[in-house]
């Protein structure tokens, strides 16, 4: 006999949740509090009963318990990767273990949770599984004139035509590639599209900020340590290599890399294997590798700061996003499906942009790309109560590019200099490092010239 209830409310998600989980209470505890997130829940005392729901019924995600009794998760996981395609899948478990969470993912799962967990980061995974399995249903769909508009990437122009048609292309082959295009472009964009597109769509994809973190920890995140290797390293854990086995690995800000990273880098892409820090034995990997910069790597090479034969490696296939301003009929395009988008999460009707703001907005330049347009539109959006965009809603330095003027020529080249620093700091939200690539000078520099008393 199985024993599950399925919960109603008047206001319930689209999206149905069925936990998996030997121990009542712990299942109670979360649908009680997915319950309360809105989501429709369904509950499981075993893999048995698991299924029989399963059979009944879609589901869109499954969260389930590792070790259980005759049956455990990872049998589930595998029955519903082979017979339910349409569903996520999310495990938790009180065993957490490098080879358990390797395992899991390979098996299929999106995401991992070790209890004990809090509310937070529970529905944090549930929404981060969701997101991935829109992503699936959305890349399975027929393509519309804009077949990459669910990835994020919006546009019709030349440019963007090419776009797709190199992710398309590069979906289709195993190849590693290096996707380039400055700051604010939809790098990301454009290598979840390539993930999700591609035959790996199932598998993780991880992505790694390699300049977000610091060079020390660099090496132990990537690949992972072994417990008691360093001062603190209660417990083995696995890193993003293992992690997206099976899958694709995005390195973002590859230039960010020490030199001996790269070599690190370089090896276990040749030889599809990593050793975890502390661990002397090769662990195989079925792994794409997928890589992005938004600096010329050939003048990093050039001075000797980036690895020649690791560039070769990762730019088998090369991908150049186009700046902004080279899509200048996509532009309103984007404008438009931005305001349209922010408007629906803020539960209001999409506000209508007068001519006048229309205007202003295509004779910007842009320096912070589509990411600046899109942090524009939802800043006015929060800001603004009204049904329509006005042009005293743009920035100032926005509203001056409706009628460009020639600057006042008494102005000292210091004034001048700084009515353009700040210029680019407005247009990446005040983001100084941002604002300094943007520049070519480091943020140092940035820094005496925005404020020279300051050394």
């Amino acid at each position: 006999m199985t024993t599950s209830k399925t919960d109603h409310s008047p206001e319930e998600s689209p999206y149905t949740v069925l936990v998996v989980d030997d121990n009542l209470d712990t299942l109670e505890v979360i649908r009680r509090n997915l319950r309360g997130q809105g989501y429709q829940v369904q509950t499981a005392p075993g893999v048995q009963e698991a299924v029989g729901l399963l059979d009944q019924k879609p589901v869109d995600l499954v969260i389930t318990d590792y070790k259980m009794p005759k049956i455990s998760g990872l049998d589930l996981i595998r029955h519903i990767r082979a017979n339910h395609p349409d569903t996520e899948v999310m495990m938790i478990t009180g065993f957490a273990s490098v080879g358990g969470a390797v395992l899991a993912m390979k098996s299929g799962a999106e995401e991992y949770l070790a209890k004990p967990f809090t509310d937070e980061e529970l529905f944090e995974a549930v929404r981060k599984s969701l997101e991935k399995l829109e992503l699936r249903r959305d890349a399975r769909a027929p393509l519309v004139t804009e077949p990459m508009r669910d990835f994020g990437l919006v546009g019709e122009s030349t440019a963007m035509q090419q776009l797709y048609q190199a992710i398309r292309r590069a979906a289709d082959t195993p190849v590693t590639v290096l996707v380039t295009g400055e700051t604010g472009t939809g790098k990301e964009l454009v290598a979840r599209a390539i993930h999700y597109t591609s035959p790996r769509s199932t598998a993780p994809f991880v992505p790694v900020n390699c300049g977000g973190i610091p060079e020390n920890l660099l090496e132990r995140e990537l690949f992972g340590h072994l417990k008691g290797t360093f001062t603190g390293a209660t417990e083995t854990r696995a890193g993003f290599f293992q992690t997206a086995n099976g899958g694709t690995l995005f390195l973002d800000e590859i230039s960010e890399t020490s030199a001996q990273m790269q070599v690190k880098l370089l090896r276990a892409i040749q030889e599809k294997e990593v050793c975890m820090v502390g661990d002397t034995r090769p662990y195989p990997l079925d792994i794409r590798i997928l890589a992005a910069t938004n600096t010329a790597l050939s003048e990093l090479i050039g001075k000797g700061t980036f690895r020649e034969d690791l560039y070769y490696r990762l730019a088998v296939l090369l991908i150049d996003v186009p700046p902004l301003r080279d899509r200048d009929d996509d532009i309103l395009h984007l404008a438009h499906f931005f305001a349209g988008k922010i408007a629906r999460q803020l539960d209001r009707e999409s506000p209508r942009l007068t001519d006048d703001v229309m205007g202003a907005l295509k004779a910007y330049s842009w320096p912070g790309n589509v990411r600046e347009l899109e942090n524009l539109m939802q800043r006015i959006l929060i800001m603004s109560d009204g049904g329509t965009i006005e042009l005293s809603d743009l920035p100032a330095h926005m509203r001056f590019a409706v009628e460009p003027a020639a600057p006042p020529l008494h102005r000292t080249l210091r004034e001048a200099e700084l009515d353009h620093l700040q210029r680019v700091l407005d247009s990446v939200d005040g983001n100084k490092s941002e604002a300094a690539r943007i520049l070519d000078i480091t943020r140092k520099t940035l820094r005496r010239k925005l404020d020279p008393s300051a050394e």
